[in-house]
Parts: C-alpha cells; sequence; structure tokens
C-alpha cells in the first residue's frame, strides 16, 4: 500500500494548503480514487501518472493538475521515487470569480474542463516559496493567503499557461519522452538517446514535443531541474554540490540559469524564502523577468 502524509500547512475560510507527499512502489494503475473537493495539486518533487478515464497527465513540477470533486482518477508511478506536490483548495464562490469561464464546464457543480496547464516558472516559484515560509512558520495568514491567491492566479491565466496541444497520440509521445527525462534528471540527455526511449526520430521528437507543450525538449527538462533546486534549496548548505546533483555543469552554469528562469540567483532566492527579513515583503513580481519562450 503506498504510505501518504498529509499536512495542513495553512487553513482559513478563503483558502487550504497542504503538503502531501506519497511514498509508492506501484508502476501499475491504482485502485480508483476522488478528491473530496476540488484542489489544485502543484506536483515539486517526482513524477506520477494520473489517469482520469481516457485522459492521461504525466504530473511534474512544470504542470498544474485539477482535481474536480468526486470525480474518480487512478494513478500509477512508473518512475522510481517518491512524489510530493502542495495542494490548494480555494473557497468556491471566490474560485468562481478568479477561474476563467473557458476553463470552468457549464453547470452549478464547479468543476475544471481539463486535467492540467503547463504553468511558467514564476508559479514554480511561487510553490516554493509558499511552502517554504509555511514550513519554516515565517508567513503570517494573511501573508500566506494572499501569496497562496497569487500562485492560483498564475495558474489560470492563459497568458502564463499552456494547454496542450496536436493529437492525442503526439501527446502520449511527448509524456513518454517526459518520463524519460524523469527516469534521471541529472543526466545530460542527448536527443538521440531521447528519441530512441520513446522510439522516434529526433526530428520527430523536436517537433512533436513543441507543439504539445509549446517548449523545446531541453527547455523543459531545464525547468524540471530548476524546479527541483527550488525544492531542495533549503536543505544544501553548498550550492555547488547541489548544482553538480542537478546536473549542471558547474555552479556558475547553475546559478546563470536559474537567475535567468527566476529573476535572481539561488542564495537570494534562499533567502528570501527561508529568512523571514527578506521573505514574503518582497513583491511576487519581483520574482521572475518575464519570459521567453
Amino acid at each position: 500500500m503506498p504510505e501518504f502524509n498529509d499536512q495542513t500547512l495553512l487553513e482559513t475560510p478563503s483558502i487550504t494548503v497542504r503538503d502531501v507527499y506519497c511514498s509508492c512502489g506501484r508502476r501499475h494503475k491504482g485502485e480508483e480514487e476522488c478528491a473530496g473537493v476540488t484542489q489544485f495539486v502543484f506536483p515539486y518533487r517526482g513524477t506520477y501518472v494520473r489517469f482520469l478515464g481516457s485522459d492521461e497527465a504525466v504530473a511534474e513540477a512544470n504542470q498544474v493538475l485539477f482535481f474536480n470533486a468526486a470525480e474518480g482518477y487512478r494513478v500509477s508511478h512508473p518512475v522510481e521515487g517518491d512524489d510530493a506536490s502542495l495542494v490548494l483548495v480555494v473557497e468556491d464562490a471566490l474560485l468562481r470569480e478568479l477561474a476563467p469561464k473557458a476553463l470552468l464546464r457549464d453547470g452549478a457543480t464547479l468543476a475544471f474542463r481539463r486535467q492540467r496547464l503547463r504553468i511558467d516558472p514564476r508559479a514554480q516559484a511561487l510553490v516554493a516559496m509558499l511552502r517554504h515560509s509555511l514550513r519554516r512558520g515565517i508567513a503570517e495568514p494573511l501573508e500566506a493567503e494572499s501569496l497562496a491567491l497569487t500562485l492560483v492566479q498564475r495558474a489560470l491565466m492563459p497568458r502564463t499557461t499552456h494547454a496542450a496541444g496536436a493529437s492525442i497520440g503526439r501527446q502520449r509521445l511527448a509524456d513518454r519522452a517526459k518520463l524519460v527525462l524523469a527516469s534521471d534528471l541529472a543526466r545530460r540527455w542527448k536527443l538521440a538517446e531521447v528519441a530512441a526511449e520513446v522510439g522516434c526520430s529526433p526530428v520527430y521528437l523536436t517537433q512533436v514535443f513543441q507543439q504539445v507543450e509549446g517548449l523545446p525538449l531541453y527547455r523543459y527538462q531545464l525547468r524540471l531541474r530548476l524546479a527541483r533546486a527550488l525544492d531542495l534549496l533549503a536543505q544544501y548548505d553548498d550550492l555547488t554540490a547541489l548544482s553538480l546533483d542537478l546536473g549542471f555543469s558547474s555552479h556558475s552554469h547553475f546559478s546563470a540559469a536559474f537567475r535567468e528562469t527566476y529573476g535572481r540567483s539561488p542564495s537570494q532566492f534562499r533567502e528570501s524564502a527561508l529568512n523571514r527579513q527578506k521573505s514574503l515583503n518582497i513583491p511576487t513580481a519581483a520574482l521572475t523577468p518575464p519570459v521567453v519562450e
């Protein structure tokens, strides 16, 4: 049986934030589950696949998943290792105010049409900032609510998210490529190696992945590595060791990529996320500059 650790980090009338950890070696689909309430799930560690009817979604740090209330789904873990997600539940009336109508199903019951969207680096940074500040007890409830609602807005805005395009077959191919990358996040994959793993030519893989995710494969992998860095910053005193463990060629390479993506150096982000004096007083708009796709 899978082992779960579900910890509530914040609970107010407007929003609930939970940190959910799963340790499971099950590679096949598990038993059907369903969420009691509609929720946002932001994976920040590990990878799993969620099956919703005939639809599949690879859950990892580049995505937000929408779990609709009372909607059955199943999960598998094709990649070894544990996974963890930050889960947000927003009060219904507030969520209806925040969510674009195009994302919601018609009817009285609040539910999303899609099960996932790709999020941008700023949303990843907000996930890390919110989780670290709540776990360390440095965020007051009003500060944390504001940060959480900013994250929800960021995860719903058309200009800061991406809905998967292309046919189901092409989406499945892109999903297989994601699982290959996730199987060894620190590996310096070559395009031909990934293509061989998924059974197509490098040119075709490049074209399909760009069409599905709206990003080149190499940038997608970079964002996964950097999102893992956001998760691990609190555990590493030596950032050079962290950069090498994540597959970067050097600390300077890691620091430059981190700054370009999140708008500050790893040490600056760690200081702002983990220390009260510089944490949530920084405007969220400063978390990262505009990202060039």
